[in-house]
């Protein structure tokens, strides 16, 4: 048997070894990048989660043209019902990033459960992008690094709709549920005003069916008054626009509240001119992102894209962003550096992370409700869009 000389031997374990080098890069990189989506797919937040998730699918698919790819690695979404507990979210997140090795997380629905994912993320080291929870403290003294968010916060909505109510000679009580969503919300509202009275704020039961009580009780603080008197309402499912059965207009009093999902706004139909600010309306915008989110969900729904639908669609748009800018690293620092004043383009048109406390500053809609017969929903009228660099939102985390 003819012996090899050991020379040829030794260039031959030589260029293996450069093989192998080459080839470990190439097997990485087309490993799948997996991503969790926690959210509600059923409890009361169920519609508001089904949106989010049809918008982060559509999403995906706009922003990698269609390959679900970025550099050579499949996007996998695996998807998790945290039904609306904040338990069931906390161990749901446990084990995405634990068992499922997942590189980043997106959701939930609920703030509650929101905040106790919070620590998990920390723990594993992991990202979670939160979308559409809204608490200020989730982006606040709740607040760790691994936290980013596209949805907007309580503050973003409050300071929105102060645009529309602050106004000398106004009077306003709020009515939120008692929950992180509507405390913080009502809070951040309260700090917004610098014209208009506050002189009441009602907090009821998330679950609250019967509002003659509550309403009762705003009632008494705002007949009689003079000038404009305004309930505004921070709410999320159910109608509390009940309240308007007990016979607001004998007593002068309006109500106002933020946008909602289009189910919701038919009730605002029975208000026409009630102003608010709204997160999205599909016709608000104008934009190709928004163009091209509005064309394909008529296309495969036959109707327009919703509130929450234009979310799960930013969030995309955000973690492909950052994916395209690592070339498919998903290592979480890298991603971090990344994202950190990182801008991306959604259905609202342009998002920047905020550095302090990874929050997604952009705009928001001045609306006044326009009764249509074409649309079974009261219709946000746009009176203008809210720049980002209009809403001076606070940096809450004291980090």
């Amino acid at each position: 048997m003819q012996r090899r000389p050991l020379f040829k031997l030794t260039a031959l374990a030589a260029l293996a070894t450069v093989a192998g080098a080459f080839a470990a890069p190439a097997m990485a990189q087309g490993k799948d990048i997996k991503i969790a989506h926690i959210y509600s797919k059923t409890g009361p937040l169920e519609a508001y989660g089904k949106q989010t998730q049809t918008g982060l699918m559509m999403g995906l698919r706009y922003a990698t043209g269609g390959t679900m790819e970025v550099n050579g690695r499949k996007i996998v979404v695996i998807e998790k019902d945290d039904q609306g507990k904040p338990d069931q979210g906390k161990s749901l997140l446990a084990a995405a990033y634990g068992d499922d090795k997942v590189d980043l997380a997106v959701g939930p629905t609920a703030s509650p459960v929101a905040l106790a994912m919070l620590p998990v993320a920390e723990e594993y080291k992991k990202i979670l992008l939160v979308e559409p929870a809204v608490a200020d403290s989730i982006t606040g003294d709740k607040w760790n690094k691994y936290i980013f968010r596209t949805g907007r916060n309580s503050s973003q909505d409050a300071i929105a709709n102060a645009v529309a109510l602050d106004k000398e000679g106004v009077t306003i009580v709020t009515m939120a549920q008692d929950s992180a969503f509507g405390k913080d919300g009502v809070k951040a509202f309260k700090e917004s005003l610098k014209k208009s009275k506050l002189v009441h704020e009602e907090y009821l039961p998330p679950a609250t069916t019967d509002f003659t009580a509550g309403g009762q009780r705003m009632i008494d603080k705002l007949k009689g008054l003079p000038g404009r008197k305004v309930i505004f309402i921070i709410w999320a499912g159910g109608n509390p626009f009940k309240i308007a059965d007990m016979d607001l207009k004998r007593h002068g009093i309006e109500i106002a509240t933020g946008g909602n999902i289009l189910p919701a706004m038919v009730a605002y139909k029975q208000f026409p001119g009630m102003e608010g600010a709204a997160y999205y309306y599909f016709g608000m915008p104008k934009n190709p992102v928004n163009e091209a989110l509005v064309a394909q969900h008529y296309k495969e729904f036959k109707a327009p894209p919703d509130f929450f639908t234009a979310g799960g669609f930013s969030s995309a748009m955000a973690i492909v962003t950052a994916l395209k800018a690592t070339k498919g690293d998903t290592t979480t620092n890298t991603l971090i550096k990344t994202m950190e004043g990182m801008s991306f383009d959604t259905p609202k048109g342009k998002m920047t992370f905020r550095k302090e406390d990874h929050q997604a500053m952009q705009s928001m809609y001045h609306f006044k409700i326009k009764v249509d017969p074409a649309f079974a929903w009261g219709v946000p009228e746009l009176v203008r869009e809210i720049k980002p660099e209009e809403m001076n939102v606070p940096i809450r985390n004291n980090r």
